[in-house]
């Protein structure tokens, strides 16, 4: 079993992927379109760095940062007038309770059966990073996919750039061969790369904008259908609306949403509500 932490398969591809697509993004498409001692090139090469850097620095970040232990002294405080809502259990309607763990679930705390543990907030586990994806990680994972996305776009127009720029003679293709070869291997890459992580980003702009995790989004379709089999109307409890729920993930300074820093908000076991905002009863 590969537990968190640990340097596995798919951490490596990952790091040879983003190797490979450096070393052919500037080495061979950049030198060979723009050339990497001109102004164009040189800067071109600068951005594709500080890109690959942002991605390398943060798929670390979500590899190795816990992604939120939950205190096995927590207990959730019933009597306190100012306390969140208490998740309880589908059947029974007790307190949610691990028994695995032997401690109380904090909102939107779940246990994941491959760390083996309970994780605050978790939306879920990652085979990508051997870890999983939660309260403390979270925003390290969506600022690497996000960048990652841009690297992709970025390389892919200068592969393509270079490939139809310099279109070989017969005579050059054995000399260029191994270059040519890496280019369009790195373009076959990229395709379902670049697809695959700009639907990934999708899902989870289109999370954070309601508030919720991969878990949750799931949950909420099977609460939506039972509310409305009774009649009653669902509404996701934790959605502050847009501009609140983004803050509540990516941070107050808006102007640091898209710093590579994996800071996180809150303790992970207290989260506002949809009742904090609404006015008190008269």
């Amino acid at each position: 079993m590969n537990r968190p932490g640990y340097i596995t398969l798919p951490i490596i591809t990952v790091m040879f992927c983003i190797c490979y697509v450096y070393y052919t993004t500037v080495f061979i498409a950049i030198e060979g379109w723009l050339g990497l001692f001109t102004a164009a090139g040189l800067a071109n090469a600068a951005a594709y760095t500080a890109l690959a850097v942002i991605c390398i620095a943060t798929y670390t970040a979500a590899v190795v940062k816990d992604p939120g232990r939950v205190p096995a002294s927590f207990v959730p405080d019933m009597e306190r007038p100012n306390s969140p809502i208490h998740e309880i259990k589908r059947k029974g309607g007790d307190l949610r309770y691990c028994q695995k763990c032997c401690h109380y679930k904090p909102p939107r705390a779940h246990h994941c059966r491959v760390c083996k543990r309970c994780v605050l907030r978790m939306d879920h586990h990652c085979i990508w990073i051997n870890n999983c994806v939660g309260h403390e990680n979270y925003k390290a994972f969506l600022i690497f996919v996000f960048y990652a996305v841009i690297a992709c776009i970025h390389s892919f127009v200068l592969i393509v750039g270079d490939a139809t720029q310099n279109v070989p003679n017969k005579e050059e293709i054995p000399s260029n061969d191994s270059s040519r070869t890496s280019l369009i291997i790195c373009g076959v890459l990229l395709c379902p790369l670049t697809l695959a992580l700009a639907i990934l980003l999708g899902w989870h702009i289109y999370l954070i904008l309601q508030n919720k995790t991969t878990i949750e989004h799931h949950e909420g379709v099977r609460a939506t259908w039972l509310a409305e089999k009774a009649g009653n109307i669902y509404r996701h409890p934790y959605n502050l609306g847009i501009y609140q729920n983004l803050i509540t993930i990516l941070g107050p300074n808006v102007c640091c949403w898209f710093w590579p820093s994996s800071n996180y908000i809150g303790s992970g076991l207290r989260f506002r509500t949809a009742y904090d905002l609404s006015p008190p009863p008269v």
